[in-house]
C-alpha cells in the first residue's frame, strides 16, 4: 500500500515538474518577445500554471533570498523548488 501511494505521489510531483518547465517556457517568451501576451486558449493554460505553481513559489521568495551578482539579481527560489521536488522524488523511490 505505501509503495503504490509512494508511486502516485511520485507521478504527480513528476507532472508538476512539467507544469514548472511550461511556467519557464511561458516566462522566456514574455522576456525575448516583450509585446506578447497569451490569448484565448493560451491564456487559460498560462493561468492555470501561474495558478498551480506562484503559491509555493511566492513561499520560497520570501524565505531563499535573491543572489546579488553586481548588478543582476538571481532568484533561485525556482531551482530549490525543481530540486526540492527531485529530493523527495528520491525519497519516494527509496519506498517502493
Amino acid at each position: 500500500m505505501i509503495a503504490a501511494s509512494a508511486s502516485i505521489v511520485s507521478s504527480l510531483l513528476s507532472l508538476y515538474i512539467l507544469v514548472l518547465l511550461v511556467r519557464i517556457v511561458i516566462d522566456w517568451v514574455q522576456v525575448f518577445a516583450r509585446s506578447w501576451r497569451p490569448t484565448g486558449v493560451l491564456l487559460v493554460l498560462a493561468n492555470l500554471v501561474y495558478g498551480m505553481t506562484d503559491p509555493p513559489l511566492r513561499w520560497l521568495r520570501r524565505v531563499v533570498p535573491v543572489l546579488r551578482l553586481g548588478g543582476v539579481g538571481l532568484d533561485l527560489s525556482f531551482l530549490v523548488l525543481v530540486f526540492g521536488i527531485m529530493l523527495l522524488q528520491g525519497v519516494l523511490a527509496l519506498l517502493h
